[in-house]
């Protein structure tokens, strides 16, 4: 059977990796989680020091440092779903932080961040037989992708989320602060300049506010049937 290209974008904090990893493994595709690569380039510059007080970044800087970061993703058995490193180093949990989450869309947002991650994405993609997630995957990165679902859910459902899954992880979290985090980045996310987040034409929307995990897995696996011919 010919391995598809699948593309699934959406808000922050919808569930699209937990959904785009379930699909993969099930399938035994490769998943690319491509929100984690824009985080792994803001780490980096929270760490150098990139950031000004006032939120601006060096982009000059940024962008002179670019070719030195490399991302890669490794499966972790015992997670049962790939880590993401920067530089050969795991940053799987600090990308998660807080303070990844509210830098993380200006990052994204600068085109020659989009510029090289889109091109590791595409050659990560070549040959079909992937999941990735996103926000610009249908739209941008693989704007021909067999099967594309557009995720969302409402900010409060998504901010709880976020919320539980930080308290899981043993981090601080503030529900207020993150419901605030969540409504400024799909401001953001929506309105930059350079690959704004969108729903493209041919999208299945899916609005899963309330769906359990397994009713999620289910209508996709059915769409991934109905596409492949399965």
């Amino acid at each position: 059977m010919k391995k598809i290209t699948i593309a699934i974008d959406g808000h922050s904090s919808c569930g699209k990796s937990t959904m785009a990893k379930d699909l993969a493994r099930r399938l035994g595709y490769i998943y690319v989680d491509t929100g984690a690569m824009y985080r792994c380039v803001t780490l980096f510059a929270l760490r150098r020091g990139l950031f000004a007080p006032d939120g601006t970044i060096d982009t000059d800087q940024l962008q002179a440092l670019m070719p030195s970061i490399a991302i890669s993703f490794q499966f972790n058995a015992e997670a049962g779903r790939p880590d993401a490193y920067l530089n050969g180093e795991c940053v799987e949990r600090d990308i998660r932080s807080m303070e990844v989450s509210s830098h993380v869309s200006p990052i994204a947002a600068l085109p020659f961040v989009r510029q090289a991650m889109v091109a590791q994405q595409q050659q990560m993609g070549q040959g079909g037989g992937v999941v990735m997630d996103g926000r610009d995957i249908g739209t941008v990165v693989f704007p021909n992708a067999e099967l594309k679902v557009f995720v969302t859910a409402s900010a409060h459902v998504r901010a709880q989320r976020r919320f539980d899954e930080l308290r899981q992880k043993g981090m601080e979290a503030d529900f207020d602060a993150i419901l605030k985090n969540v409504e400024e980045r799909d401001y953001i996310d929506s309105h930059r300049d350079v690959s704004p987040l969108r729903q493209a034409p041919d999208a299945l929307l899916l609005d899963n506010s309330h769906m359990t995990i397994d009713e999620q897995n289910q209508w996709l696996m059915e769409q991934y049937r109905r596409v492949a011919g399965a």
